[in-house]
């Protein structure tokens, strides 16, 4: 007998050993995360980071949860009373554990007959910091216990109404709103402050499950508008209520202002551009040691949200519509690219980790099935069936576009299009990492290197074939007779330009386009001045400032500064400056590039599409048409647009520069110039440097010749576009129709 006590003595001093050393090793966090206690006596929620527009409109919110929290003086007190009459009616009575509360639990569980819960709003808060709720009862025993040791921390450390303050910030109340100032502006539209007791009581009595009591579901609304009475009969329990009052509220129906937060990536201004920011802060974040998604930072970026308007309504007006289906044949060629679409997709992913054989997961793709796909309709979307391989041939069969346009003497970029639409096509077209063959675009840089080394844009050109040392004869195309720098330029002649290339040096070429910003690959071959190399549309924009800069280079920017939460500077962007030629160089190029719009490949340019003012550009197409490209500037605003497909051999055949490409600057500038608020409908030109004055007609790039062709092209507007814009009056001749007008093939 006495051994069987001395037994049940030891037994139970050990349980009490073993219980503490759990304690410890919870409190250690040795079992799991615990938060420190600067953690705890410095409480702060997790706040979205706010990205705002260069007029100072947010423009989206980054964050794991939606929050913004606010202080105790920005609650109502009615939503405090309702909170610790409804959840914790002895909360400032104890000290984090209510041992009255879990006694009533207890015999509540022990008699089959619950009394209510034992979690205080102090352990309710610490479960929010834990993020903690399984499901398994063991898991959630000691869960249970980590809450109790975190909510003794807190009462040590804060104050009563900091507690409640942080509980209220973290919770959630559904439609991915968490804390109390996002609750009451999905539900209300009004600020914590302004709540109602009805109000209070209703998002109050959500917590217990804002899906149970969703009171904007017409299924729920019952349910929601009873817990709310039921939370307005505690208030008058706890006396922060009169019956009276409490009967009269009771009466009213549900009023909403539902205005919930879209967690879509994929909805409002500038998507693509919103992706790319998240991406560079969050390397930012890296290295200062913030987290752009729980710090509530705020970032001021340099969008335009009007012209970004438009430049996602031209790049829909040209786009809509456009595809490139390619044939059996084709994809049997390509059978890799079709495999590895396939085991990139969420579908072959998902079913990989349900442990599904890969052959039966290829046999799965095969299957029709019901899905939703993007189409060119209203909604951007369509239900079909079709089987999961049938449509990643569909998807990839959308042509593709990057759209960039900026100030090119600040660097401010104004606005940034990515795809046709960033819920079904998230790979953006515009940034760094996106290298496509870039064309003739990347020709007026040559000609540019040339031209401050001394060469007229007046001298005549051979179009014959080159030969470089170690690497042969070059002839792009047909051999023809000399021509004139400037007309080279302005209809892309192939071998004029490899002929230029041999006058300047292949490398000092190369050399050249590093320094203007150009940070991808280029091969010392002469391919690289017909554009064989894969560049980004932000680094061709980048190369491209040197002109309407009239010598500087300037790098894109569109951060301009990061502040914290309470809008103390993190840091300050300033854009990247440096002179790379002269300002004599820069105009004669202008001139040279206002040639193609008035009588080269972008003729059709100003006609079509009614633009003012002097401009300039380049077209670009490569290899079977499979990249287009436009870059233009008028003197105070820069755009430039890439249109292909994601994959080349099906956007072989989408069609040259001028066609493909142009068409959505020429929209995007339409839109703009009729905005008097932007202020860039004043018909601008181009000033001649002062340096110039006195300068022969030659090497102020025949003035005469380009004003001819300005006149010439309003006079002949709808004309025959294969007609020779350039040539003499009552000359009856037409281009080559090999020529026409439109760039020789780019690379090949």
């Amino acid at each position: 007998m006495k051994r069987s006590i001395k037994l049940l003595w030891w037994a139970f001093l050990g349980s009490i050993i073993a219980f503490n050393l759990l304690l410890l090793m919870l409190n250690a966090g040795w079992l799991g995360y615990m938060p420190k206690m600067q953690e705890l006596e410095n409480p702060k929620s997790s706040a979205a980071s706010q990205i705002f527009a260069g007029d100072g409109s947010m423009i989206g919110q980054l964050y794991l949860e939606n929050r913004e929290p606010v202080t105790y003086k920005e609650i109502a007190q009615n939503t405090i009373d309702a909170l610790v009459a409804t959840e914790d009616e002895r909360f400032y009575k104890h000290s984090g554990i209510d041992a009255e509360a879990i006694g009533r639990a207890l015999v509540g569980v022990l008699t089959f007959n619950p009394k209510g819960g034992a979690s205080t709003i102090t352990q309710q808060t610490a479960k929010q910091l834990l993020k903690q709720g399984s499901s398994n009862i063991l898991t959630r025993l000691t869960e249970k216990l980590k809450e109790q040791i975190i909510a003794v921390k807190l009462e040590k450390n804060l104050t009563k109404p900091e507690i409640l303050t942080l509980y209220l910030n973290s919770v959630p109340w559904g439609y991915n709103a968490f804390g109390i100032k996002c609750a009451a502006k999905t539900y209300f539209n009004k600020l914590p402050k302004d709540l109602t007791v009805s109000e209070s009581a209703l998002l109050i009595g959500m917590l217990k499950g804002s899906s149970m009591y969703n009171p904007v579901k017409e299924s729920t609304k019952n349910r929601a508008r009873d817990r709310r009475n039921t939370v307005l009969d505690q208030m008058v329990k706890n006396y922060k209520l009169s019956s009276v009052e409490a009967e009269r509220l009771k009466k009213e129906p549900i009023k909403l202002d539902f205005s919930p937060t879209s967690d879509s990536q994929h909805e409002g201004v500038a998507p693509y551009f919103r992706q790319v920011v998240e991406q560079d802060v969050k390397a930012w974040c890296k290295q200062k040691g913030y987290n752009v998604y729980k710090d509530g930072l705020k970032i001021y970026t340099t969008i335009d949200p009007t012209m970004q308007q438009y430049a996602e309504e031209a790049v829909q007006e040209h786009m809509a519509g456009r595809t490139r289906f390619a044939n059996a044949k084709k994809w049997a060629e390509h059978k890799t690219v079709l495999m590895r679409a396939m085991k990139e997709s969420d579908r072959y992913k998902n079913q990989l980790e349900d442990g599904v054989d890969e052959k039966e997961i290829v046999a799965n793709f095969n299957v029709p099935v019901k899905m939703r796909v993007f189409a060119w309709n209203s909604t951007k979307e369509k239900d079909t069936i079709m089987s999961p391989l049938d449509s990643i041939k569909y998807m990839k069969a959308f042509v593709q576009t990057g759209f960039m346009a900026m100030d090119p003497a600040t660097g401010e970029v104004k606005a940034w299009v990515g795809g046709i639409n960033h819920k079904y096509f998230q790979y953006d077209h515009v940034n760094i990492n996106t290298k496509r063959q870039v064309g003739s675009t990347i020709k007026p840089l040559l000609y540019c290197l040339a031209v401050d080394n001394g060469y007229s844009p007046c001298m005549s050109i051979p179009l014959t074939s080159v030969t470089f040392p170690g690497q042969g004869s070059y002839c792009p195309d047909k051999p023809q007779g000399p021509m004139q720098m400037k007309k080279a330029l302005a209809w892309s002649k192939n071998n004029a330009t490899v002929n230029i290339l041999k006058m300047v040096g292949i490398q000092h070429f190369v050399d050249f386009a590093k320094k203007l910003g150009i940070v991808s690959d280029l091969h010392a071959f002469p391919s690289v001045c017909l554009g064989a190399d894969a560049i980004s549309v932000i680094e061709m924009m980048r190369a491209y400032t040197m002109f309407p800069n009239y010598g500087i280079n300037t790098k894109p920017i569109y951060i301009t500064r990061i502040e914290d939460r309470n809008g103390n500077l993190l840091e300050n962007f300033v854009p990247e400056r440096k002179e790379v030629i002269n300002e004599v160089t820069a105009f004669k190029m202008i001139r040279m590039m206002m040639g193609t719009v008035l009588f080269g490949t972008g003729r059709r340019l100003k006609p079509a599409y009614g633009i003012e003012g002097e401009c300039a550009g380049k077209t670009g197409t490569t290899n079977s048409e499979a990249d287009a490209w436009f870059i233009g500037y008028t003197p105070q605003l820069m755009a430039g647009a890439w249109v292909g497909c994601d994959d080349r051999f099906i956007g072989e055949g989408l069609g040259e520069g001028a066609r493909a490409a142009m068409p959505i600057w020429g929209l995007f500038f339409k839109r703009i110039q009729a905005d008097d608020k932007l202020g860039y409908n004043a018909i601008d030109k181009f000033e001649k440097p002062s340096i110039m004055e006195g300068l022969d007609e030659c090497d102020a790039v025949d003035e005469i010749s380009l004003q001819r062709a300005a006149a010439q092209l309003n006079v002949t507007r709808g004309e025959d576009d294969t007609a020779d814009p350039n040539a003499e009056p009552g000359e009856t001749n037409k281009l080559d129709p090999a020529d026409k007008g439109t760039e020789d093939n780019d690379y090949k």
